[in-house]
């Protein structure tokens, strides 16, 4: 039996494995460029837009070193952050926010040749890339109100349902205040009330001419709709931030009423604030009267009662009725396509259960008349007052289509009358779904990517002196040995980086800390191969059979240490979060592949240098 060989399929898989590891680890070396980012709201912009941005750049002295366009995105990457500053204010100053969205970016300026491979660099956190931080408060008291409101539409419809005449239904500070003519009709009403809304505390009251239920929310109810106002929230802005495509976005709940979100490499706050603002839905309604009508209203000023006056995308005035048939609360799904028929931008909209049986009923109820979809967009607007910057609310609200109802509608349909960005725009909020209740922004704060370099350049300058150390310690040591040690070290790191590349994790300084330990951890297992190979040599072995048993008697003893160590990461994952869990993340990582370095590619190098040959003293 030849000691010490592997076969040479075995040197083929490790070397194999190493070169991937240098391909994919590569990405990392590029950095990032500064870079100004124009998306074009409306289709009818779309051409001509490359050449206009670029002949605005070049004649500011801010010609891009290179221009990427998809869709209807334009990226040009420039050379420093100043000129990166000075582009967005340009283009800002000279294109306006209507119909197009400036912002700065960050682009990897990884090589073609790598992207086509997918080797793409691993997502840095806010602590090293930058970024923007927000502490939100969620309006408690809009959520209570919205709940209450919901109460009292649904108790007017259980009352008429039920033929108890009432002279009114109103809100007040603590709950809802009903109000009867007869003290019969009220009583009877109470007692199907208070078996049907479980949630409600009900009093009654007699004055000379009125007999009265006041409900309040019990205050587990309060609390319970607290609550859900927060997820539904954090939910929304989850989805909302994930499908705009910010990596690794960090939104969580802080406390009972706010919200934290952490955005890396957004630059921008003013376009981060839209982010979390800004939304977007549609209302359903039945048109009012005719065409006379609409310009009549418009003229003298006189709007029926039942009616709001809205207007086209041309300025031309319509009337629709106040009642909603379904509105983005109902939306369960929303995608942006084109119309089959006429090739025009679309949203397919696809309605819950409540809203899918509203709209087959008013549908159905009205074929041949006509049906009107409102476009609402809110945006948050940053202006400056005296030296200081606030946020305004702008909504928008115009109708984009008027049709006639041919056919009963029921689940899924199509809306059209937008550009094809809005459509797109709109498709995502829809299935973001809406907030529950508003959100103030009460602190922000902006890594900039400064700070971010300095912590990246120290993260590194650790690891760099901890493999150093570690590198002379074993060099002088273990001697031949302890190269080959740090041939596998260096290997380790690169493999421990090729992998978060592959997975597209995000690293963090928790995540660099975790790269220390393993560096430390990477070598324990060559120490204590090692110091096995010195005992068989004391103990009068063979050159070749010391080699072979310091391999085969430390395996039991290094698989034990790695495996209890991964055991305690994948707790930490499990039960970490933020930071923890990137801590966890790379240590996992580096055990797998100081495991493969420390053992199976120290013992090809050694394999190389020593087996099957006579050997009588080892330098170790």
């Amino acid at each position: 039996m030849i000691l010490n060989q592997y076969s040479i399929s075995k040197y083929l898989m490790i070397l194999g494995v190493l070169l991937v590891g240098l391909l994919y680890a590569a990405p990392n070396l590029y950095g990032e460029d500064p870079s100004v980012q124009v998306s074009v709201r409306r289709e009818a912009l779309r051409e001509g837009f490359e050449e206009r941005i670029n002949q605005l750049l070049t004649d500011a002295d801010l010609k891009p070193k290179a221009v990427e366009i998809s869709d209807n995105l334009y990226l040009g990457r420039l050379s420093s952050l100043d000129e990166q500053a000075r582009a967005v204010d340009l283009l800002r100053d000279a294109l306006g926010d209507d119909d197009y969205i400036v912002s700065p970016n960050l682009a990897p300026a990884t090589p073609d040749w790598l992207r086509n491979l997918n080797a793409l660099p691993m997502y840095l956190g806010l602590d090293l890339r930058g970024g923007v931080h927000f502490l939100l408060q969620v309006d408690m008291n809009t959520a209570t109100q919205q709940k209450l409101e919901g109460l009292q539409e649904g108790l007017r419809q259980f009352l008429r349902e039920n033929k108890m005449h009432y002279s009114g239904i109103s809100i007040n500070n603590k709950g809802l205040l009903l109000r009867f003519k007869e003290m019969a009709v009220r009583d009877a009403a109470y007692e199907e009330i208070h078996s049907q809304y479980a949630e409600l505390e009900l009093e009654t009251a007699d004055a000379e001419d009125s007999y009265t239920i006041s409900g309040t929310l019990r205050p587990t109810v309060l609390e319970e709709e607290r609550k859900n106002a927060l997820s539904q929230n954090i939910s929304t802005l989850r989805n909302r931030v994930n499908e705009l495509g910010v990596a690794e976005p960090v939104i969580q709940r802080q406390g009972s009423d706010r919200i934290v979100v952490q955005l890396p490499g957004v630059q921008d706050t003013t376009k981060a604030k839209e982010i979390l603002a800004s939304t977007a839905t549609l209302e359903y309604r039945l048109v009012h009267g005719t065409r006379s009508d609409w310009i009549a209203a418009e003229s003298n000023g006189r709007v029926p009662v039942d009616a709001r006056l809205y207007h086209e995308r041309n300025g031309s005035p319509v009337l629709l009725k106040r009642s909603i048939i379904v509105k983005g609360d109902n939306v369960v799904n929303a995608t942006s396509g084109y119309d089959s028929q006429n090739n025009l931008p679309a949203v397919f909209v696809t309605l819950d259960g409540k809203g899918s049986s509203r709209m087959s009923k008013i549908s159905g109820d009205n074929i041949g008349n006509l049906m009107a979809v409102v476009y609402i967009e809110t945006k948050v607007d940053i202006t400056e007052v005296n030296g200081e910057q606030k946020s305004v609310t702008r909504k928008k609200e115009e109708v984009i289509s008027v049709a006639t109802i041919r056919d009963q509608l029921s689940k899924r349909f199509q809306t059209t009358g937008l550009e094809a960005q809005e459509a797109r725009d709109l498709a995502l909020l829809l299935r973001a779904g809406s907030l529950s209740a508003p959100m103030t922004i009460i602190e922000e704060r902006t890594v900039g990517p400064s700070l971010g370099k300095d912590n990246i350049d120290k993260g590194l300058l650790s690891v760099q002196v901890g493999v150093l150390m570690v590198m002379l310690f074993m060099l002088f040591y273990y001697r031949t040995f302890g190269f080959i040690a740090d041939i596998a070290l260096t290997a380790n790191i690169v493999l421990i980086v090729a992998v978060l590349s592959m997975l597209q994790a995000t690293l963090t300084m928790p995540g660099i800390a975790g790269i220390v330990l393993t560096v430390g951890m990477a070598v324990d297992a060559n120490v204590l191969i090692f110091e096995r190979i010195r005992e068989e040599l004391r103990n009068g072995n063979s050159v070749q059979a010391s080699i072979h048993s310091g391999y085969e008697k430390a395996f039991s003893t290094i698989a034990d240490a790695n495996i209890t160590t991964l055991i305690a990461a994948v707790v930490l994952f499990s039960f970490g979060t933020g930071p923890i869990k990137g801590f966890a993340v790379t240590l996992s990582i580096g055990i797998v592949t100081s495991l493969f370095t420390a053992i199976m590619v120290t013992r090809a190098i050694v394999n190389l240098l020593y087996g099957a040959r006579r050997v009588n003293k080892l330098s170790i």
